[in-house]
Order: C-alpha cells, then structure tokens, then sequence
C-alpha cells in the first residue's frame, strides 16, 4: 500500500494509515491511496475507519464488491459522497504483472502472437471522494508504480522548474491515471496494424500460400474483444462527464477554471478512447476485406488455370480426332502409304492449333 499526501507542488508519502491519521488531511490537498486488492481485502475495515475519520463516510459493500472484482466490465456509479469508477487497463507481458488475485483464471487468455497476449485486460477501480483518492490495482500494477514515480518525479524542483503540473484534486488524479491506461491502447494500435498489414501482404501475394488461419482468427478475436472493452470504457467516461455537470458550482474564479480543466481533461480521454475504437473497427474492417480479396484472388486464380487447361483440351480435340482416325487397323486409307503422308498429317495438326490458339488469344480466353 502507497499513500501519498499532495497539496500544491509538495509531494508527501506516508508509511501507513496510522501515520497518515497522525498527519491528518493537507489543509489545500488531498492523500492518494493505492493498493493491490489483496491489501484492499486485508485492511478494509482499517480503510473504512480512515475514510470515517476522515472524510466522515465509508464505501458501500456493493462498491466494495465492485472493486474486488476481477471480471467487473468499465462502469461508473456514484453516490451523494462519493464516485466510484472501474477502468480495465491492458495486462501486458511487458509489465511483469504478477497476477496474484485470481486473474491468472481469467477466461480468453490468449497464446499465439505477442501482440494478441497485449490485449488482456484487468479492472483498475478508483473511488473518488472530496480529498481522498482510493485506487485498488491488480498485483504487481506497472500503472501504479509507473503513475507513481512520474508524480515523484513532476514535484521535484527541477522538473517542476520546466513547467510540470501536478493533480490539483482527487478527480484530477484520477482522470490522469485513466489518461495513462489510455495511452498504452494508443500505443497498442501500432502492434496491431504492423500485424495485420504482415497478413495482408501475406493474403493479397498469389505466389504465397496462407495457412495462418487460426492465428488470423485469434486476431480478429482479440480486435473483437478490444472492442468491447474500449466500449465499455467510453460508456463509464460520458458517465462521468455527465456526472461532473450536475456538480455544484465553484464559488471562486480559481475553483470555477479548475473545474473547466477538468472537464477538459475528461474530454480528452474520451477523445483518446474514440480514437481507438475507431481504429479497431477500421482494424477488423479491413481484416475481414483482406480474407474476402483474398478468397476471391484464389477463386479468379482457379478460375484462370481451369480456362487455360479448358483451351488446351479444345486445341488438342482435334489433333486427337485425327490420331484416332489414322490409328485405325483398316489396309486401303487415303494418305496412308503416300511418301510424304505423315508430314503432311503433321502440318495439317499444326495449323489446326495454330489456327484455334490464334482463335482463343483473339477471343481472350488465352494469353500468350
């Protein structure tokens, strides 16, 4: 468990809840507290009573549920306290994500291309209140530690001193660390269309043959089910944003912008979101307009090898008429003893298929 105290540009980390109670709330800030939902689980009442010290409310069980949930979709729910959103963010290899609360069962795992494992996914559930942030993360979460040590690194002086902001409240923070998941599905959208532009090739090439089906179709899968996900998440950020417009309104000219940022930084990753749907339709569009051109390239190539044998039957009927006719077992047949007989059957079967090949190449059923 992290808990971290921010008010202004001062960063403070405390070592647990009793230390935090010591402190106490920042007077112009509010306490980030992140921990995996084995710690969540472990220490809820000791969580409860902090949130009743505190802020003088505590999480309904239903929430509670929803942030121990493993399997729980992108949806937003709010109460007159507080607001509780539940984001999934991408379980990917190269995190080092350890799964330790039972994801590793998580049904759709895939096990085929690098790209296609990306797509796994895991909920991230924030719970928002006035001046605390409560954030329940998979085990080992690279969005925590990574999200964590970019704050560390905005409230040092130097990189405050080149113009780095930090959260100015709870939704703040949490819209930035939504923000953050977004950017590795961004980032993702690169792999895919690398990928599939591979298999496109690979689809559209006659001298080639694709046997890569299954893999393809993990593919299409995975665009599917990415779809689905990033839905989700859409639907949970409109929530929000309507949400954040039946807040009250801000009483200063400094509480009223910073309410305008927020909302533009909700937008924004909302924005981020449709960017990715929007690119995994067009992904799985032209996926499946791949395998249509490629079906009908086969069937046009399979329609031009069947012309082209279709033409040399026809060339080679009436050279075999003639053999049939001069392989007869009869003594008297025109020709058949004359000096020359047999050149002259032969020229008379080359310009027959002269005579059809130049037929056919006129009529384009051949090329030569």
């Amino acid at each position: 468990m992290r808990i971290f105290s921010i008010q202004g540009d001062a960063l403070l980390e405390s070592s647990s809840l009793q230390d935090l109670h010591a402190r106490g709330l920042p007077d112009q800030g509010f306490v980030w507290i992140a921990c995996d939902r084995n710690e969540f689980e472990a220490h809820l009442e000791p969580l409860q009573a902090s949130f009743q010290a505190l802020c003088g409310l505590q999480l309904l069980d239903l929430h509670v549920s929803d942030l121990l949930n493993t399997q729980l979709p992108s949806h937003y729910d709010y109460t007159s306290e507080y607001d509780v959103l539940v984001f999934r963010r991408l379980a990917t290899a190269q995190s080092g994500a350890v799964q330790t609360d039972g994801e590793a069962a998580q049904p759709g795992k895939r096990t085929g291309l690098p790209v296609l494992r990306h797509i796994d996914t895991s909920p991230i559930g924030f719970a928002i209140m006035d001046r605390i942030l409560l954030t329940v993360h998979p085990g080992a979460c690279a969005v925590l530690e990574g999200y964590a040590a970019k704050l560390v690194q905005s409230t040092s002086a130097k990189t405050h001193a080149a113009g780095a902001h930090t959260p100015t409240d709870s939704a703040d923070l949490m819209l930035r660390i939504v923000n953050h998941m977004v950017d590795g599905y961004l980032a993702l959208r690169r792999d895919l269309t690398r990928q599939l532009d591979h298999w496109q090739a690979k689809l559209l090439n006659p001298k080639t043959r694709f046997n890569n089906w299954s893999s393809l179709l993990d593919a299409r899968l995975a665009l599917h089910q990415l779809d689905e996900v990033c839905e989700d998440q859409r639907a949970s950020i409109q929530d929000w944003i309507e949400a954040l417009k039946t807040w009250p309104e801000p009483q200063s000219a400094a509480a009223q912008r910073d309410r305008e940022l927020l909302q533009v930084r909700s937008r924004d990753v909302l924005e981020h979101i449709e960017r990715v749907v929007r690119h995994v339709r067009r992904l799985e569009q032209n996926a499946e307009t791949a395998v249509q051109m490629h079906f009908s390239a086969q069937s046009h190539r399979t329609n031009d090898i069947m012309r082209t044998l279709t033409v040399l039957t026809a060339v080679f009927l009436p050279l075999n008429l003639m053999a049939g006719i001069f392989g007869m077992n009869f003594e008297f047949m025109p020709v058949l003893h004359l000096e020359y007989g047999f050149l002259g059957s032969i020229a008379c079967m080359v310009l027959i298929a002269g005579g059809l090949m130049a037929y056919f190449w006129r009529k384009h059923y051949v090329a030569l």
